[in-house]
């Protein structure tokens, strides 16, 4: 294959699927070489950013087959019943076979919603993932697919591998500063999870805002995927170490079911999340973290390290307790005992209202 000493490839092996992750530059127009000659046809679904940019280029790149797009609404508000009702209406109508392929061309979201949608229609068709955030590093791996209720965000839902993930750098070009910021929170939390030495690096690497490049970045979204890919591969159902890639994740989803989708983006309200686990995890182990560290480094790269004015402490715990994280009523928090060193823990409603009722009083 020409140009292979750019692509970086990593196998995902769990006990349902193993699958390859393709990484490196201009792949978009390659997918042809990468894809198997299984499918009847191709169904791209992508957002009206996404495929403003990249929409053509992945169509024409499939145009030896029959390729079908469908465009949703960027923004979380996609992840909706409403729009993959409309979906599956689309699909049917062209009567589109079990050999079908669906192709997630976006972020995060597209590639839940896509996801969600190849594992239930006609109960399951090929899915590939082409990730185009750097957010989506995390989620296009591990094969849990969602749609967001009203109570909360991906509690309708499956685990659904993609038969690839093809990741093409380049679109890291085309993100704002925003978006890179909420997938880099991502790989920060890769750091804190996985050692001391991952974290030091990816520090030094991008110490700050006007550092946060894609240069800067790419060379750690193997190494972010790579630690994701060890956690699944030992617990694809998330009945056990899986859960540790929800750190930071049980108050940042609360923030943003409360807050209302898309006012934070997914990253920053994990920004806050993990600044709290870790003020949780004090106050739970009685033990001194880097706290200061790792908010005075959020801050420098414009992430925020507090919740959002004017939330309030009941409903918060509300949505938490909602949370699909939560079983029998009590709250389950990823607790840090030193970076590198995490364990999923069942902590007392009455704990989490205390540190929190501090945390957002600090805040104040």
């Amino acid at each position: 294959m020409g140009d292979e000493f750019l692509m970086d490839k990593l196998i995902i092996q769990t006990k349902h699927a193993d699958y390859p992750v393709y990484i490196g530059p201009g792949l978009r127009f390659r997918l042809a070489e990468l894809i198997p000659d299984q499918y009847s046809s191709f169904y791209i679904i992508t957002d009206d950013q996404v495929g403003r940019y990249y929409g053509d280029e992945v169509y024409e790149a499939l145009s030896g087959f029959k390729t079908y797009i469908y465009t949703v609404q960027s923004g979380e508000n996609a992840k909706s019943m409403k729009v993959y009702q409309e979906i599956l209406d689309d699909m049917l109508e062209k009567q589109l076979d079990r050999r079908t392929c669906v192709v997630a061309l976006g972020g995060g979201v597209v590639g839940d919603l896509a996801g969600f949608v190849a594992a239930t229609y006609l109960r399951g068709v090929g899915f590939i993932q082409m990730p185009t955030t750097l957010l989506a590093h995390d989620s296009s791996v591990g094969g849990k697919v969602a749609i967001n209720h009203k109570m909360g965000k991906n509690l309708i839902g499956a685990f659904y591998h993609p038969s690839a993930v093809i990741y093409d750098s380049e679109t890291l070009e085309t993100l704002s500063l925003r978006e890179r910021r909420s997938g880099f929170a991502e790989l920060i939390k890769h750091s804190l999870i996985d050692s001391v030495q991952f974290f030091d690096q990816l520090k030094a690497a991008v110490p700050n805002e006007t550092a946060m490049t894609p240069e800067n970045i790419q060379p750690f979204i193997k190494e972010g995927i790579r630690v994701k890919a060890g956690i699944v591969s030992q617990d694809e159902r998330e009945s056990g170490i899986r859960t540790h890639l929800n750190f930071g994740h049980t108050l940042g989803h609360a923030i943003e079911s409360e807050y209302g989708y898309g006012r934070l983006a997914h990253g920053e309200a994990v920004a806050i999340g993990m600044v709290f686990a870790m003020h949780l995890s004090e106050a739970h182990y009685r033990r001194k973290l880097p706290i200061d560290k790792v908010s005075s480094w959020l801050k420098a790269l414009g992430l925020p390290t507090q919740v959002p004015a004017g939330l309030n402490i009941e409903n918060i715990l509300h949505r938490m307790r909602y949370d699909k994280k939560t079983q029998a009523g009590s709250l389950r928090f990823v607790l840090m005992k030193e970076i590198g060193s995490v364990e999923t823990k069942t902590v007392a409603i009455e704990e989490v209202e205390e540190v929190l009722s501090a945390f957002m009083k600090k805040n104040k």
